[in-house]
């Protein structure tokens, strides 16, 4: 307050010396060192960052709607946590909708929330936003959406980290699946993402690589495939792909590109073996799986014969799915939760 008071008659006895900028500048001295709390220009503080202990955790049954943003865009997501006890770490299933689909419809066609209530997991469903793509389809065959810490892998992989804190899911048990547009995302998300995802699904989509404009996305799904770089692939992580043989819209060809892209990372000898069988509603399929010399699986491919651009083994009620075929989404997760991470993960950050 003693400074306060000389200052301000500094400012008295320079306005009457006829010095008025002096004098205004002198009593705002004067108030700033009364009040630096309100009226000094305060350091821009960090926002507080939220814990996992004040993060509310959905209770078990429940399918809550979210909206997610970071520096990439923003998503509309569902998450659906199963029932049983609130305490368990479970495995986290990330769903990557079709062209045209919404979170809503694609968990109606795939019943997976009923699965996940019988086995113990949780549900993610992206949605995506129609300022992105009109026909809500995920942007695959864009360049700026097929790399890590870019675009809508970006985005995918910063929600998945929100839904791995907010439902204490086990980050070792992480998998990501998708239809069409959303497969196509599927397979960027676990070659961008190995840190994360375990394990990949694949139903009616392109493999990495066959897209890098809209053209020629538009070439793979009529079958007219990339030629291949001679460079060494890295690996891709184990892999489910389903895939109908009378699919008009993704040629059938296109589930052969995943073992030539399983080739081209040089895994060393594949031993191949091959099934066939019969759903329970008469769709006819066969089953090839490859595996390394070790015995570990690296591919698992189904073809479903008779079958268009659907969800095998779908609920009639959601949109895109052949409910006559054998249940894609329990032969996923029969593969996915065979599998967990043996090292932390999520250790980056974009």
């Amino acid at each position: 307050m003693t400074n306060f008071l000389k200052t301000l008659g500094k400012a008295s006895r320079l306005a009457r010396k006829a010095r008025p900028l002096a004098a205004a500048a002198k009593v705002q001295q004067a108030l700033l060192s009364l009040a630096p709390a309100s009226l000094a220009p305060a350091r821009a503080k960090k926002p507080a960052r939220r814990t996992r202990s004040n993060l509310p955790r959905p209770a078990p049954g429940s399918f809550i709607s979210g909206e997610f943003q970071n520096r990439h865009g923003a998503l509309a997501y569902r998450l659906y946590t199963s029932v049983g006890s609130p305490r368990r770490r479970m495995p986290l299933v990330v769903m990557l909708h079709g062209c045209g689909q919404t979170a809503a419809d694609f968990a109606l066609g795939t019943h997976m929330n009923r699965l996940a209530d019988e086995l113990g997991f949780l549900v993610l469903y992206p949605q995506q936003n129609q300022g992105a793509n009109l026909a809500r389809c995920w942007n695959w065959h864009d360049p700026q959406h097929q790399l890590r810490g870019r675009g809508e892998p970006a985005l995918i992989a910063g929600l998945t980290r929100h839904a791995v804190a907010l439902a204490r899911a086990n980050p070792s048990r992480i998998y990501v699946a998708g239809l069409s547009a959303g497969a196509g995302a599927a397979a960027i998300m676990g070659s961008a993402y190995p840190d994360i995802f375990v394990a990949v699904g694949i139903h009616s989509g392109v493999a990495l690589g066959q897209a890098h404009s809209l053209g020629s996305a538009m070439s793979a799904m009529r079958g007219q495939a990339t030629p291949r770089p001679a460079a060494k692939m890295r690996r891709p992580l184990p892999m489910i792909v389903f895939q109908g043989d009378r699919d008009r819209m993704v040629h059938p060809s296109n589930a052969a590109e995943f073992l030539a892209n399983l080739e081209n990372s040089r895994p060393g000898p594949l031993v191949s073996q091959s099934f066939s069988g019969q759903s329970a509603k008469g769709r006819d399929f066969t089953r090839k799986v490859y595996k390394s010399a070790a015995g570990d699986v690296l591919l698992e491919v189904w073809t479903i014969h008779g079958s268009g651009h659907g969800w095998s083994g779908g609920h009639a009620a959601g949109s895109y799915t052949d409910p006559a075929g054998p249940d894609a989404s329990r032969e996923m997760l029969r593969f996915f939760l065979a599998r967990k991470r043996k090292v932390k993960p999520l250790g980056a950050t974009r």
